[in-house]
């Protein structure tokens, strides 16, 4: 059985074959939400391209520095645009379990 790839899109971008930040054709898929919340973020297009190295292979990269510097800013810019087009900051977290906005670096 030939089993397809899902097919991610992101409210950010169209581009999902090149680095949102730098434009790299090599780029992976990062899913805002994590694991814990990685179908909330298909089903809102939390989901971004990034380097490789934005991604996973540098101390700053977003699962290197979780929670912190560009990982805390992709969650930040995914709870503004939820709360701009989806529903309230009440809805954003009973459906993703916190606010990221208060949240410094």
């Amino acid at each position: 059985m030939l089993r397809l790839a899902k097919k991610l899109w992101s409210v950010f971008t169209d581009d999902m074959d090149h680095c949102f930040f730098t434009g790299t054709p090599y780029c992976e898929r990062h899913h805002i939400f994590g694991s814990a919340n990685r179908n909330l973020s298909e089903k809102y297009g939390f989901v971004i391209p990034l380097a490789p190295y934005l991604h996973n292979f540098s101390p700053n990269s977003v699962h290197g520095n979780p929670n912190h510097g560009l990982d805390l800013e992709l969650k930040k810019l995914a709870q503004k645009y939820y709360e701009e087009h989806v529903g309230s900051r009440e809805d954003f977290i009973k459906e993703f379990g916190q606010s990221w906005m208060e949240r410094g670096d």
